[in-house]
């Protein structure tokens, strides 16, 4: 009995003796080192056997000292969002296959120069941290994706132009008051957010990215520039809270197809100045007159070289020309005063080009036909106001700002004609969840159904347009037209039914 007591107590002994070595040495360790995070050991694990480095929202306020312990070289994702670095830590910086690196919602102030050490990075996210500047070595990475939104910055390196492979850009929420010089050098980008800052002019070089969305709401920008026109790829344009005058805001709500509408107007209102429209026609006149024994007055005007200056009335012509061809254009109606005036003095008669016939002028110079053009675009515009404005008043809804293809089903027209005319068009394809996008053939039937609609109404063959200007969006005028011709039906039907 005295030996089984005796070995009975002896293990009793080891357990009591070992948890208490193991407590002092768990003081020794929390004396050298934190505690380590069983969260952040796992997700330390993960990344070295499937290479994404997940520690978002850890409170982190340094990299894990225990990663030391872990072969992260293959990892090409990593998170570090939701936490409180102070810095960008250097153990990121040694993973030289990381492609996509989250830094969102930290208080990191400075990103370090070794980060050009990820030569394989594509997607960075510093959003929401509190930068002040972005380092021109970033620059060296190979970029798409770039989103420094909700910082502090001030100004943008001039050498981000140099990321030529940059696809999405968001400086959004910062303070920015002008765009770096040479940023349409990023040929591949084609998302810019620049809302919420403090940007005033905007530059030219914008016009010549292929962009695909462009947010400029909320800064302080008055004009855009009439080369912004030229931007075809444009399909998402945000220009809201910006005290703009031109465009005016009127035309700004109205969307992106009447703000290219209205730069292309002042574009061509601007060509047709007299300086810009004029001047080349002259210059290219020879006014030169037969010699006739009788010598006028040098003028001194026209050439250092004595021999070729013009003379007095060559002087006169010159003026009298460029007055002539600028009445012409605007106020025919003085053109006569001008031409018994140059006929008073004999010039030649190939100088008169204005005495010529309109397709004259155009073959002179191509610039004539800018005004034709400017009021021709300015009646088409007025035009699709009147359509616009005539289908959401009748069926009170809001069109989308591309007219011709919300029209081009033909599902709002029949419902017009009905409007107009109950059950006048019987059957109406319409879209649904699952098919989205009517057929061709459902829509060819829905505006041939239309067009039947208006010849039982009343309206007349003249004034009805074809199903391919509708369907292919080469007519709206003629749809124009056509809809007038509905709508002024509308009291004849009203009259009948009282």
């Amino acid at each position: 009995m005295a030996t089984l007591g005796t070995e009975s107590v002896r293990p009793h002994s080891q357990l009591g003796g070992s948890p208490s070595s193991q407590t002092s040495g768990m003081g020794v360790i929390s004396h050298n080192l934190p505690p380590p995070n069983r969260a952040s050991e796992r997700a330390l694990e993960e990344a070295a056997s499937g290479g994404v480095l997940n520690l978002s929202s850890r409170k982190l306020k340094e990299f894990p000292r225990t990663a030391t312990n872990h072969d992260l070289t293959d990892t090409v994702e990593a998170d570090l969002s939701k936490n409180r670095l102070a810095d960008v830590p250097s153990e990121i910086c040694h993973l030289i296959a990381l492609e996509t690196l989250n830094l969102y919602h930290n208080c990191i102030r400075t990103i370090p120069d070794n980060i050009i050490s990820l030569q394989a990075l594509t997607c960075l996210n510093l959003s929401r941290n509190q930068l002040s500047v972005l380092p021109a070595c970033l620059s060296r990475l190979p970029l798409r994706v770039l989103n420094a939104s909700n910082n502090k910055l001030v100004s943008l390196p001039d050498a981000i132009a140099q990321l030529h492979h940059l696809m999405e850009l968001d400086v959004s929420c910062n303070e920015l008051s002008t765009l770096p010089r040479h940023i349409g050098r990023l040929k591949a980008l084609r998302e810019l957010n620049v809302r919420r800052n403090l940007l005033c002019v905007l530059p030219e070089d914008l016009s010549e990215l292929p962009l695909v969305k462009f947010d400029l709401s909320c800064n302080k920008v008055s004009t855009i520039p009439l080369s912004f026109r030229n931007m075809k790829h444009l399909q998402t344009l945000r220009l809201d809270h910006n005290p703009l005058q031109s465009p005016p805001a009127q035309i700004c709500i109205k969307g992106r197809v009447h703000i290219f509408k209205y730069l292309s107007m002042e574009a061509c209102r601007s060509d047709k100045m007299p300086d810009a429209l004029f001047l080349p026609v002259i210059e290219r006149l020879s006014l030169s007159q037969p010699s006739t024994g009788r010598s006028d007055a040098d003028s001194g005007v026209g050439s250092d070289n004595g021999d070729k200056r013009l003379s007095a009335t060559e002087v006169c012509v010159c003026v009298c020309l460029y007055a002539m061809l600028f009445l012409h254009y605007v106020m025919p109606c003085y053109a006569r005063f001008l031409t018994s005036l140059m006929s008073s003095l004999s010039i030649p008669l190939r100088c008169v080009v204005f005495l010529r016939s309109h397709k004259s002028l155009e073959a002179v110079d191509p610039q004539f036909t800018m005004r034709r053009k400017m009021e021709q675009l300015r009646e088409e515009l007025e035009l699709l106001e009147t359509l616009r404005d005539g289908i959401e008043g009748r069926l009170k809804v809001a069109l989308p700002e591309d007219l011709g293809s919300s029209l081009m089903d033909g599902v709002v027209l029949c419902h017009l004609a009905n409007h107009i005319r109950p059950r006048s068009v019987a059957s109406i394809h319409v879209p649904s969840p699952a098919v989205p996008k009517l057929s061709m053939a459902k829509c060819r039937r829905n505006v041939e159904n239309f067009l039947d609609a208006c010849r039982k109404i009343g309206v007349s063959e003249d004034r009805l347009c074809l199903p391919h200007h509708i369907l292919e969006e080469r007519g709206l005028l003629r749809v124009c037209n056509t809809v007038q011709a509905l709508l002024d039906h509308s009291p004849a039907k009203q009259t009948l039914l009282t």
